[in-house]
């Protein structure tokens, strides 16, 4: 049978004439009907959707209430609507399916909400100001760390008094277990929001803070962590360049040294908050791959100078990093050993990152690779006393486009002869980045944008093209999504601005809301009633014998 993955592979564009323009089409209708496609007539659909229909009737009766015991909240940093549908595909398509039907893991939540991202002064979010609103519940400032919307900009003095906690503060205070592991710098603005309260997210180390600003009493993100931070039990990422000294070597690059400039060592001083016989440091695979959880109270894991490797070229690190899933799996079975219960928080914060560089295979990759992830935190969590979050903090300006026939590669090229150049195109293209300059030197060069007919888009280091010439592609506006599943799910149920989910975890898990606490403790009236029928009943045999 002729796939249209072998036919794309033979023909790679359309523009070489009308046999092959004829050819892809014929390729998809035969993949189509004689593929996985082939039953999908009316009573598949109409068989779907009633499943789907009960499965909904069946959640209205059985909604969870319970407390949850424990949250993990995942973050996908830039990971919008059109991320998340491209890496869906890609998902089937790499296990050789058309790829649009396939469902992620998260997909399979029953609860699903939108988020509003926007902050207090921009119209599109920051990771700053977004993950201040998703850990500490209230919306800010752009590039604001942990503080109200009497923050401002690289302003010390407006941040005295400002200060918002994250649930995972809140968290430890009420006597559970904390962490947090991502992709990026430990002290990057998503896990900076989660311990920090900083004016600038730029001041990740002393180095960063204007001498005049400092002198005001503000201090950097790296001296937080161990300030603020030191509390949680689980800290994972990269970033040892913030938290070591101009005179400390890196571990695993010898010529390269620390960029703090007080001489401080951030990390032994983490270490030592903790007890030193039920702790451990680790910068390397082996290591990390080493450390018990049994015999691990407090973890502290940093895999690289600066951000941790994107999931596509993690292999190629000698030292060696874990896979967000690894680093997600070990960090539960550390904390869930606390009987009263934990917090742990995990970003894939390179989603962001590939896209901003206009290179969506990495960007879905990444994608995929916290999938894993989360497909790890359902296996080792009951759902009876989780609550499972997965969100991002906002979107990208990645689309979707043209009218690409059923399981054409997400990656490919397409043409159907609509456009004026007549030369191929690609589905995902970016309304701007890196591939506007790109297609712009194209044009002063020849007059036209790239001719793709010939390069492998679906190559990792393929950049997309895109409208507007940028060195680094934006964030974009629209709403996100939650995907939700465990105790009080149901909260997520419609469009919500972005810092209610903060509230939703507060309460799910009795931080600062009591209401849904003494109810659960409380004995429930049906109970209460099928006891009283019961005594009723046995007092009545009682008498009549």
């Amino acid at each position: 049978m002729i796939t249209l993955l072998a036919v794309t592979r033979i023909f790679p564009t359309t523009s070489m004439g009308l046999t092959t323009r004829l050819l892809v089409p014929v390729a998809c209708v035969l993949f189509l009907v004689g593929g996985r496609v082939q039953s999908q007539d009316a009573k598949f659909w109409n068989d779907q959707a009633k499943q789907t229909l009960q499965n909904a009737l069946n959640r209205e009766r059985t909604l969870n209430k319970n407390v949850a015991k424990n949250v993990v909240f995942f973050l996908g940093d830039g990971m919008g609507m059109s991320t998340v549908t491209a890496a869906r595909i890609m998902k089937g398509q790499n296990m050789g399916n058309p790829g649009e039907e396939t469902v992620l893991k998260w997909e399979e939540f029953p609860s699903v909400a939108l988020s509003k991202t926007y902050s207090v002064d921009k119209q599109v979010g920051s990771s700053g100001s977004s993950a201040t609103a998703c850990f500490c519940g209230v919306k800010a400032n752009d590039n604001m760390l942990g503080l109200d919307s009497r923050g401002r900009y690289g302003d010390c003095a407006s941040s005295i008094g400002a200060a918002v906690d994250s649930f995972l503060i809140l968290a430890h205070r009420a006597g559970k277990s904390t962490g947090f592991a991502t992709t990026s710098r430990v002290t990057h603005a998503t896990p900076a929001a989660l311990y920090a309260h900083a004016p600038s997210r730029d001041w990740e180390n002393d180095g960063d803070i204007p001498t005049e600003e400092a002198a005001k009493g503000c201090t950097d993100i790296g001296a937080q962590l161990v300030e603020n931070g030191h509390v949680f039990d689980v800290v994972l990422g990269g970033g040892r360049r913030e938290l070591t000294g101009t005179n400390q070597t890196d571990p695993e690059y010898p010529d390269e040294v620390g960029h703090r400039t007080d001489g401080r060592n951030i990390i032994e001083e983490w270490l030592s908050k903790k007890a030193a016989n039920r702790t451990k440091y680790v910068w390397n695979l082996d290591a990390f791959s080493s450390v018990d959880p049994a015999e691990t109270d407090a973890l502290l894991g940093l895999f690289e100078r600066g951000h941790m490797h994107f999931e596509a070229d993690r292999a190629d690190d000698e030292a060696g990093e874990p896979s967000i899933a690894e680093m997600t799996a070990k960090a539960i079975k550390i904390l869930q050993k606390d009987p009263d219960g934990y917090f742990l928080v995990v970003e894939a914060a390179r989603i962001d990152h590939a896209h901003h560089d206009g290179n969506a295979a990495r960007a879905l990759t990444d994608t995929l690779a916290m999938e894993e992830a989360v497909i790890k935190a359902m296996e080792l969590t009951n759902e009876k006393d989780t609550l499972v979050i997965v969100t991002a903090d906002h979107s990208h300006t990645m689309t979707i486009g043209a009218y690409p026939l059923r399981g054409t590669p997400i990656l490919g090229l397409y043409n159907d002869g609509e456009g004026s150049d007549g030369m191929p195109y690609t589905t995902l293209n970016y309304a701007d980045g890196p591939g506007g300059e790109i297609e712009r030197d194209s044009y002063n060069a020849v007059g036209s944008r790239r001719n793709l007919t010939n390069v492998n888009t679906g190559g990792i280091d393929f950049k997309q093209s895109a409208i507007v010439p940028r060195e680094d592609e934006s964030h974009a506006g629209e709403d996100v999504a939650i995907y939700a599943n465990g105790p009080m799910a149901h909260l997520f149920h419609g469009v919500h601005e972005q810092n209610y989910m903060a509230h939703v975890v507060r309460y799910a898990a009795c931080l600062d809301y009591k209401e849904h606490c003494q109810m659960s403790s409380a004995p429930s009236r049906d109970g209460f009633n099928l006891w009283l029928i019961l005594v009723t009943v046995f007092l009545s045999v009682r008498f009549w014998i």
